[in-house]
């Protein structure tokens, strides 16, 4: 009886000892599998080097904070849920992950969270949206034993007052803006302060190096950078772009070249160059705060290949705005704007020869943008070419009140017109946008264009801050469109600066060209945060600017077969526009 009893306490004893504590890369390895719906690799995780360095100083109890400044085809999405799962399945705590928009906020969790939890026998039933009794679960806000995962957008930061989290996710911070209240990433981490063995994580593509919150992190980190050995020196090195070279007119033949021995290396040894590498803190005086810094040149995926990155720097280097795409999601840098301020005289004195009668031959589509004024409507007319340059071809006024209806004829007598081609075609306007945020006229922009949809003449307000080009307003009932302003004026002066591809009409008058260069970019601080704005210059108008920038957004409106259309320009007849579906009612038909 004596031995029975012992040998109970001693198993009652033994199941008291906790579980090994197993580090992140090993926890994932183990338990975590990827669904058909999220991976085209289904089934167990296998993290890859750089992702091991990062997952285990997650799980390190001395490393409070953890910035990741991320490119793109890296596996950080996966990454990130499996630190989500780790800590739910592990160190039940109450978490919030912060992401820019409501959007992301119900993508992550419905195509990224619930399928790997699903697929993953031992997460299964964790994040169930029924396994709250209470029924206080919902798609952004679950509990769990011993903890609640919140899901919240950069947008709504009254969402942030209400919690007290020990870990906190932050993704695409360099998406985030500073609202009425401050920024949004402050707000989070002041939600973390009632917890001693709080973990902050922080990871983003960098946008612009001046105002980029996830290099500001990095910069106050131990500043890890990911190095690999050179196959026939040995010596580490973080490969960069410049170590990568190719012969001319062959991206294919892309290889890495050591900056120590001069050694090429083929896209074949690439694999064993990365399973030898190692992370190497570079500010080991920084204690608490691991920062990692990688590029997409490590990337083991096929379409990470040296030989396809170098065939897509060829396509964006032409134009700045893909260059800067490229320099951002590829090589995880952040973008450096070359040109605060435009020469008018400069811009000038490129000006070619051809116009609205006479269109280049390049040109496949044309656009307006349209500015109401008190007293008038300005009409800028776009050529859009195949390859992506953009001639301003023409500009025109229309005088008269907007209220006055002859003036919205006028206009659209005008965006009716065919112009002869060059191969002996006809184009029409493709697309028009005509601004509705002058706060007098919006009815009558909304009511003008209401009726013209089917032509994609569309009314449009513009809006400051990090938006799309364009898109649709969520108002119901409304065919408003919603103009990222800020985004395309970078656009428009980064290509001036750089390069081209925004050429000119000699036909414009000299004020085109003043109220063109009509504003500046500025970086100013805003509630503690560095924000980039646009101010115009003192005494100087920007209708023409505006009307670039609206002519520009109405280019995203037109998808059309660009092959098509040019075949279709060697012909008389005009271009055509798909008619849309008319399904004729029997019942009004009697």
């Amino acid at each position: 009886m004596t031995a029975t009893l012992e040998t109970i306490r001693r198993n009652a004893m033994r199941s008291l000892i906790p579980p090994p504590r197993l580090r992140l890369s090993d926890w994932v390895e183990q338990h975590m599998r990827l669904p058909e719906t999220v991976s085209a690799a289904p089934g167990p995780i296998r993290l890859w080097p750089p992702q091991i360095g990062i997952a285990d100083a997650i799980t390190d109890p001395t490393i409070e904070r953890i910035t990741l400044v991320k490119p793109v085809r890296v596996g950080f999405s996966t990454l990130l849920t499996a630190t989500l799962a780790s800590f739910i399945a592990n160190e039940p705590s109450p978490i919030l992950l912060l992401l820019p928009t409501e959007a992301d906020c119900r993508d992550v969790m419905v195509s990224d969270l619930e399928p790997i939890f699903s697929a993953s026998p031992t997460l299964q039933g964790l994040l169930s949206s029924d396994s709250d009794e209470g029924g206080r679960n919902t798609l952004l806000s679950r509990r769990f034993p011993g903890g609640s995962l919140k899901v919240v957008a950069a947008k709504s930061p009254r969402n942030l007052r209400r919690h007290n989290v020990r870990i906190l996710l932050c993704d695409e911070v360099d998406g985030m803006e500073s609202g009425p209240e401050g920024s949004p990433i402050v707000l989070a981490e002041k939600r973390t302060l009632s917890f001693a063995n709080r973990k902050i994580i922080i990871g983003s593509t960098p946008v612009y190096e001046a105002t980029s919150h996830v290099l500001r992190s990095y910069e106050n980190s131990d500043k890890r950078v990911f190095e690999c050995p050179c196959p026939e020196c040995g010596e580490f090195k973080e490969i960069l772009w410049n170590h990568i070279q190719w012969d001319v007119g062959k991206p294919e033949t892309a290889a890495f070249c050591c900056p120590h021995c001069g050694a090429v290396s083929e896209e074949s040894k690439k694999a064993g160059m990365v399973s030898l590498g190692r992370w190497r803190i570079t500010a080991p005086e920084v204690i608490g705060h691991a920062g990692f810094r990688m590029n997409a040149l490590i990337s083991l995926l096929p379409n990470a290949s040296w030989g396809k990155l170098a065939q897509e720097f060829l396509a964006a280097k032409k134009y700045p705005d893909l260059l800067q795409g490229f320099v951002n999601t590829i090589l995880g840098q952040g973008w450096k704007e070359s040109a605060e301020e435009l020469d008018e005289n400069e811009l000038a004195a490129r000006a070619e020869d051809f116009s609205l009668s006479k269109i280049p031959a390049e040109v496949i589509i044309v656009t307006a943008g349209v500015d109401v004024q008190r007293d008038r409507l300005e009409i800028l007319f776009l050529g859009h070419t195949a390859s992506g340059d953009v001639l301003v071809l023409g500009q025109s006024v229309i005088w008269g009140p907007p209220d006055e209806d002859h003036v919205w004829g006028e206009l659209d007598d005008a965006l009716k017109t065919a112009w002869p081609h060059a191969n002996g075609g006809t184009l029409r306007v493709d697309a028009c946008a005509v601004d509705s945020g002058d706060g007098m006229h919006s009815d009558k922009v909304l009511n003008y264009c209401r009726s013209r949809f089917a032509r994609r003449v569309v009314a449009i307000k513009g809006v400051p801050g990090n938006r799309p080009h364009i898109q649709a307003s969520q108002t119901q009932g409304s065919k408003l469109f919603i103009v990222g302003v800020d985004g395309l004026k970078t656009l428009i002066t980064t290509r001036l600066s750089r390069g081209r591809s925004i050429r000119f009409s000699n036909m414009l008058e000299p004020r085109f060209f003043e109220e063109l260069a009509s504003e500046r970019l500025i970086v100013r601080y805003v509630r503690g945060a560095p924000a980039r704005q646009w101010m115009r210059t003192p005494g100087r108008r920007a209708e023409s600017l505006d009307c670039l920038v609206y002519g520009l957004a109405a280019r995203n409106l037109v998808n059309i077969d660009t092959d098509r259309r040019t075949t279709e320009l060697a012909t008389a007849a005009a271009p055509t526009r798909q008619s849309p579906a008319v399904v004729r009612s029997k019942w009004l038909a009697r």
